[in-house]
């Protein structure tokens, strides 16, 4: 893969150091909640950061942005990541990091799974597992319909491919030509009940993506210089291509708290208030 874009020592540091403190506030909102999905919100964040902070053009101000339609589209089909988002979210301005901790509570905006409507920056509803890429594959041939440019991103879990639905929609991006399309795998091999290859085997992943006619590409999901090449590359890709972009990224459920790294049991459990120090302590260094 030939990287489009290279990010400098300067802008290095800095997502390294922004990245800590979205996993701080994911890990703080989940135990303020007394319930969230840890190990699956941990995993995404480098993913998420570098759209937001480099490849994805996006308001803060949502809909009250005179270029609001010009916005890319970003769908969390692993909706059960919520916090990733919302701690990204809020980072990127969208909304006071205060209301993180209203995660999960009574009449908060920060539902359990994404809701449309309540806050800026979600575009549909998600959390019934393996919905996410039909509704990105609506919107995107409605965008190409329109002939508007716009690119649509979703971030799909491993564990949730391996519902029916997915493939369908995954023939479905092939036979539109959806080349506004982007999607990444958030390849962290485990799921609720263990190891996806345990569970229902998924590899060769790759071969079966490009069996249905999509352009694949495989990264390291907490590289952010691989992850910026891949978005950027896929950008031009599916273009020259004419067709949607995976991105498989390979990466660690729990990633940046040594004990819930590569650990099922995290898949739905906050930490108490003692593991919550030593965790953030960990990330701190």
């Amino acid at each position: 893969m030939t990287e489009q874009k290279r990010l400098s020592e300067e802008e290095l540091k800095n997502l390294e150091e922004v990245a800590k403190k979205v996993r701080e506030n994911i890990l703080v909102m989940i135990n303020a909640a007394k319930s969230g999905h840890t190990g699956g919100s941990l995993s995404p964040v480098e993913l998420l950061l570098t759209l937001y902070e480099k490849c994805m053009t996006h308001y803060k101000e949502w809909d009250k942005s005179p270029e609001w339609e010009n916005r890319d589209r970003f769908i969390l089909s692993k909706g059960h990541a919520s916090a990733t988002l919302y701690a990204t979210l809020a980072q990127m301005g969208y909304f006071d990091e205060q209301e993180l901790l209203t995660f999960r509570k009574l009449g908060t905006r920060l539902q359990g799974h994404p809701t449309y409507g309540l806050l800026p920056g979600i575009e549909v509803s998600t959390g019934s597992l393996g919905q996410g890429l039909s509704m990105a594959n609506g919107i995107a041939l409605g965008l190409k319909l329109d002939k508007k440019k716009n690119q649509v991103f979703v971030l799909l879990g491993d564990g949730e491919i391996q519902e029916g639905q997915v493939w369908e929609a995954a023939m479905t991006s092939a036979h539109y030509k959806m080349d506004n399309l982007i999607a990444i795998i958030d390849r962290n091999r485990l799921q609720i009940d263990g190891d996806t290859e345990q569970v229902k085997t998924l590899d060769p992943l790759d071969k079966k993506w490009e069996a249905f006619g999509w352009q694949v590409l495989e990264i390291d999901g907490h590289d952010f210089q691989e992850i910026c090449g891949a978005i950027e590359h896929a950008k031009e890709l599916g273009k020259q291509k004419s067709a949607p972009v995976m991105i498989i990224a390979n990466t660690i459920k729990g990633k940046g708290v040594t004990f819930t790294e590569n650990q099922a049991s995290w898949h739905g459990k906050p930490m108490n208030d003692e593991e919550l120090q030593k965790a953030l302590q960990e990330i701190r260094g």
